[in-house]
């Protein structure tokens, strides 16, 4: 371990694993530590045993939920967007021939009690219960702006400049109701709050675009897929990429100490009494807890069900998005947080024949998580068995110039991958000083025929 690398890796999560691949490519000498002795840290996939281990205390889980080892229950469960970051960051990496895919049946919302599916182009709005027939009119038109708007030809823009326009003034502009803006920004969009409103519009049409092209991608019910056998093959897939390119892996490493200069730059990694010298430092926030802050609190309720969700169309593997404006007594909506289930099962390979595994996210605003879950775990039907799970989300306050320590941001509580890509991009251009190239043809994609 007395070597000299150009990177060192702690923690094998999802971000840290992608940007060890993407360095690795890079031609970078790269080591990769990891205090446990498997990889996803955070985002790892458990088996039954692990999971009872983990949430009830021993490893003796009832037979009737099946085979432990066919059980792959993700610990920070999202979709993957089928024309989005993450499948443009496989594919531009080639890790696409480690990992099969599969599409995702549904993507829905909770309207007035009731769950519907995400209307996404002109047409879909016309048919949507979501809104009444005035509403749709309205909806369509400002359905067919977006999609038939280009950044680079001013004539699709009708005047309009989404740079300085606001989201909420372009909408405006259609007049449409609050409820027809909340699917829209939270359930086609993907915003985590309401912030975007006074933005940019720009941005939202680049993600309304981003939900469509998805959708249309695979002529399936959702813009998502996912791996089989879930996301813990994503953290192994990008390993291997990086061994591939001379990456050197260390698992089951103990008390990994960042060591620095007289400086304060980091200048190695020890542990065992050996120390590896290095230029910089990647890590997640839990090896460098003096540089991070808590901004957060994620709640998430696991079930294990016999069922599919209901009233989602028989999904064998779905998205429901819950906004604001659909709980909440005695509280202002723009202070609750949204709340995502995803439902996944055997037919990605994450269950026995027969098991759903469903989840229900959000960040915690108090101290009874159990409560700020309840109204996506009523949407579940019955359970047969039901974990809760709390973890503090941290970011980095660093100066990574001055201490050349690059740290991830905690994961936050949506089921999609767009935000995680986001923050893994950013990093590498403040590790490398250069951008990604994710031009990619994703119709050349190897895998397609997987999905």
């Amino acid at each position: 371990m007395d070597e000299e690398y150009d990177v060192i890796v702690l923690g094998t999560g999802l971000k840290e694993c992608i940007l060890s691949g993407l360095l690795s490519v890079d031609g970078l000498k790269v080591l990769h530590m990891d205090r446990n002795d498997y990889y996803g840290g955070e985002s790892s996939s458990l088996n039954l045993i692990q999971l009872w281990k983990r949430f009830r205390g021993n490893d003796k889980p009832p037979a009737h939920l099946g085979p432990s080892r066919d059980y792959n229950v993700d610990m920070v469960p999202k979709f993957m967007m089928a024309n989005g970051i993450l499948v443009r960051v496989l594919i531009h990496t080639d890790v696409t021939k480690y990992l099969s895919f599969k599409a995702v049946d549904g993507s829905y919302v909770l309207n007035k009690g009731k769950i519907h599916k995400v209307p996404a182009t002109d047409m879909e709005a016309l048919r949507s219960p979501l809104m009444g027939l005035f509403e749709k009119r309205r909806a369509r038109k400002f359905f067919i702006y977006v999609q038939d708007y280009k950044e680079d030809d001013p004539k699709t823009h009708e005047g309009l400049d989404l740079t300085r326009v606001t989201t909420r003034e372009l909408i405006s502009k259609y007049g449409l109701d609050d409820n027809t803006i909340d699917f829209i920004g939270h359930a086609l969009a993907l915003h985590r709050d309401d912030r975007y409103l006074h933005e940019p519009a720009l941005d939202t049409v680049k993600r309304m675009k981003l939900y469509a092209e998805s959708l249309a991608r695979f002529q399936g019910g959702s813009p998502y897929i996912y791996p089989l056998y879930g996301l813990g093959e994503l953290p192994q897939a990008f390993a291997r990429l990086s061994a591939v390119y001379g990456g050197t892996y260390m698992l089951n490493k103990p008390e990994c100490k960042v060591e620095f200069d007289i400086e304060g730059k980091v200048c190695g990694v020890t542990s065992e009494g050996e120390t590896a010298k290095c230029k910089k430092v990647v890590c997640d926030p839990s090896y460098l807890p003096n540089k991070v802050r808590k901004v957060g609190k994620v709640a998430r309720a696991i079930a294990i069900m016999s069922h599919p969700i209901p009233s989602t169309d028989e999904s064998h593997s779905v998205q429901v998005i819950l906004p604001r404006s659909n709980w909440g007594v005695g509280q202002t909506c723009e202070n609750l947080p949204l709340k995502y289930v995803f439902c996944c099962s055997y037919t990605h390979n994450v269950a026995p024949r027969g098991k759903f595994i469903a989840f229900v996210s959000t960040e915690a605003e108090t101290d009874n998580p159990e409560m700020e879950l309840k109204p996506g775990i009523d949407l579940l039907g019955p359970v047969d068995e039901l974990f809760f799970d709390t973890y503090d989300r941290f970011e980095p306050v660093n100066e990574p110039s001055l201490d050349n320590c690059f740290i991830s941001t905690s994961y936050d509580a949506t089921t999609h991958f767009e935000s995680t890509v986001t923050d893994v991009l950013s990093m590498y251009t403040k590790i490398t000083g250069k951008t990604v190239d994710l031009s990619v043809d994703l119709s050349a994609a190897s895998a397609a025929e997987e999905y």
